[in-house]
């Protein structure tokens, strides 16, 4: 029977850690799942810039903003407000009631 040192079990339980998910060693068991939720947040974060701002038209400033408005309303578009938006700035129309 081979003596085994603590070396040895090292390399073995850093290979079993690797392949039970591409552990960064022992002491890192939950590297994979941060780095999957910082992904998730990372994505989140994407979605609702494109929700909140890239997909709506932009106004430089709030006159813009109300002039639009005000020509949405005229044409027949009720119930919007303007806000000013955290990603780019810009002002932008919404339906949606203010919290």
């Amino acid at each position: 029977m081979a003596k085994r040192g603590r070396g040895a079990w090292k390399r073995q339980a850093d290979e079993f850690m690797h392949q039970l998910g591409g552990f960064d060693g022992p002491g890192n068991m939950f590297g994979p799942e941060a780095r999957r939720r910082a992904e998730r947040d990372a994505l989140r974060e994407l979605d609702l810039r494109e929700k909140a701002c890239s997909s709506k038209n932009r106004y430089i400033d709030e006159e813009d903003a109300l002039e639009a408005l005000e020509a949405c309303e005229r044409h027949g578009r009720r119930n919007l407000r303007i806000y000013r938006c955290p990603y780019c700035d810009g002002w932008h129309l919404t339906s949606k009631p203010q919290r």
